[in-house]
């Protein structure tokens, strides 16, 4: 019998049990008045022992009540139960995330900088879409494909891990980086499709209109959620970097991004725009994106039911046997 799966389909029955104890109370009380008397003026002159057939005599009542709390137990329907379970996960959701890679993303209001911060949640997120389809676009100046939409999770995490600015010339080039995307879901056959666009600027550079690209996803019901990055007011950006050692050479300047351009994407697409100023809302936007989106997936559980009430009644049945089998030989005659 499997304890773990143990369970009574009629528990309401083990409430009987309490008379058990009352019974048991009730005999203690009456025994006397259960053996047969038998009067005499005087006993004087006679030995009395008590015989150990006496003493066995109340294992007679014993038995009853045992087999009575047996009984009881299998009314109450004891069985164990065995689940089995299949899941069944609808077509998924293809997502591509556009990153911007300009250098703009090395600033330094988030930690350590922009980037970094963007690839530790980037990565957390793909870790928790099992089911889906996830592509890497980045842009700058330009826009690639750095990863195709795959189901291998850890390509794309490398991929993500491998983010670096310099890949591409400067610029941010918002209109390329979402045509890209859109470009990428086109031929998705997926139930749902959706683009995760991020950037810390205003689109200054490229050869498509982002309100084009817009009206394309817009087409293809592409849904695009738009994140801006970047704390309000000053933040230390790259301005140059040092000849001799490489590194680079930062100075406040102020942050703009442009917002309006970014709410209209995600207006248009039936999106949703987000504002990330530091580590902590970053992190609290993928996770809404997270909820946002999800893949249905369909649990069938399956019981099998194994009735264990047989040998509580084959258990009661047989004390009752016993009982009854001992009361008519070995106390038959005993007074």
């Amino acid at each position: 019998m499997n304890w773990n799966n143990f369970e009574f389909l009629n528990p309401e029955f083990l409430w009987l049990l309490v008379l058990i104890p009352l019974f048991a109370v009730w005999h203690f009380f009456m025994r006397k008045k259960d053996a047969a008397v038998l009067t005499m003026p005087s006993v004087k002159g006679f030995k009395v022992e008590a015989s150990i057939l006496s003493k066995l005599k109340p294992l007679l009542y014993l038995l009853r009540l045992l087999a009575l709390a047996a009984i009881i137990v299998a009314l109450a329907r004891p069985r164990n139960v065995s689940v089995s379970k299949k899941t069944k996960t609808n077509r998924g959701i293809d997502i591509v995330m556009a990153i911007d890679v300009s250098a703009s993303m090395l600033a330094r209001d988030l930690k350590p900088n922009r980037l970094e911060a963007l690839k530790k949640v980037a990565i957390d997120f793909v870790d928790r879409r099992p089911n889906d389809r996830i592509g890497i676009v980045v842009y700058a100046g330009e826009s690639f494909t750095q990863t195709p939409i795959t189901s291998d999770k850890s390509i794309i995490k490398r991929t993500i891990s491998e983010l670096k600015w310099g890949q591409l010339e400067g610029g941010t080039a918002i209109g390329m980086g979402l045509g890209s995307a859109v470009n990428r879901l086109k031929e998705s056959t997926a139930k749902s499709k959706v683009i995760i666009l991020l950037t810390d600027g205003v689109n200054n550079s490229g050869n498509i209109d982002p309100r084009t690209a817009t009206e394309l996803a817009k087409e293809l019901k592409i849904k695009t959620y738009t994140i801006g990055i970047g704390t309000n007011g000053m933040a230390d950006f790259p301005w140059s970097k040092d000849p001799r050692t490489g590194k680079l050479n930062f100075r406040k300047q102020q942050v703009e991004i442009d917002e309006a351009l970014l709410k209209d994407i995600a207006s248009e697409t039936e999106g949703k725009y987000f504002r990330a100023t530091d580590n902590t809302s970053l992190k609290e936007i993928y996770d809404e994106i997270d909820t946002l989106e999800k893949t249905k997936i369909e649990e069938f559980k399956y019981y099998n039911y194994q009735e264990e009430y047989r040998i509580f009644v084959f258990f009661g049945l047989g004390l009752l046997i016993l009982e009854f089998i001992l009361r008519n030989t070995l106390f038959k005659s005993f007074i």
